[in-house]
C-alpha cells in the first residue's frame, strides 16, 4: 500500500515537472495567490489609504511642476523613498510612509540614486538656489554630474491643459474641488516651467520631519 502511494505521488510531481505548461500555470496560480495575501490588506489599513496630518493635495502649479519633473526624467537619477534604515534617515530624514504618497498617482518611490533623495527636500533650499541649480548644478556643487535645465525658464505651464488633469486626479481619489479646478489655468497663466518645477519641489516632505 505504502509503496502504491509513493508510485503515485512521485507520478504527480514528476508529472508536473515535465509538463512546462503546467508548471507555467502552477507558478503564476501560487504567485496571484501570494501577491493578493500581501496587497489585498494594505487597501483596508489606514495608514497605506488615509494622509498624514499635514498631506494635501498639490497646487496647480505644484502639480503642473510634477508634470515636469516626469517630463525631464528627474526620477531616473532621484528616489523619493527613504528607507527605515540609521544612515539613511540621518542622511535624509524621517523614513517614507505611504500616508505620504495617497494623493500621487502615480507615486515616486524607487531605488535608483545617482543624485540624492528628493523626499524632504522641500524647504531645505531657497526657491532662488533651486533655479540656480536647475540652470546650472556646478554653480553651486562643482563636483555635480547633473546637466543643466536652463530651458525651463522659456517653457511656459499649459494652463489650459491644467484643469482636466486635476479632473482626472479627482477621479482617482484627490479631493479637488469644483472652485479650486475652476481656479487653477489662472493660477498657472503665464508661469514658467522653472516657476512650476521650484514649486514641486519646495512641496516635497514637509508633512514628517
Amino acid at each position: 500500500m505504502s509503496d502504491t502511494k509513493t508510485s503515485s505521488a512521485g507520478f504527480s510531481h514528476e508529472k508536473i515537472e515535465t509538463n512546462n505548461f503546467l508548471m507555467i500555470v502552477l507558478i503564476l496560480l501560487v504567485i496571484a495567490v501570494g501577491g493578493l495575501v500581501e496587497i489585498v490588506p494594505l487597501f483596508f489599513q489606514k495608514s497605506t489609504t488615509e494622509p498624514v496630518t499635514g498631506v494635501v493635495p498639490l497646487t496647480s502649479l505644484q502639480l503642473a511642476g510634477r508634470d515636469i519633473y516626469l517630463r525631464e526624467g528627474c526620477y531616473n537619477c532621484h528616489s523619493q523613498m527613504i528607507r527605515p534604515f540609521r544612515a539613511e534617515t540621518l542622511r535624509y530624514g524621517h523614513y517614507s510612509v505611504a500616508g505620504e504618497f495617497v494623493y500621487d498617482h502615480p507615486f515616486q518611490w524607487g531605488s535608483k540614486r545617482t543624485g540624492p533623495d528628493l523626499h524632504r527636500v522641500g524647504g531645505k533650499y531657497s526657491d532662488d538656489w533651486q533655479r540656480i541649480h536647475l540652470n546650472n548644478p556646478r554653480d553651486l556643487v562643482p563636483e555635480s554630474n547633473m546637466p543643466a535645465y536652463s530651458w525651463l525658464d522659456k517653457g511656459r505651464v499649459d494652463a489650459d491643459a491644467i484643469g482636466s488633469h486635476m479632473k482626472a486626479l479627482r477621479m482617482v481619489g484627490v479631493p479637488y474641488t469644483d472652485a479650486q479646478i475652476a481656479a487653477a489655468a489662472g493660477e498657472v497663466n503665464g508661469k514658467t516651467d522653472m516657476d512650476a518645477l521650484v514649486a514641486y519641489l519646495q512641496s516635497l516632505g514637509l508633512a514628517l520631519k
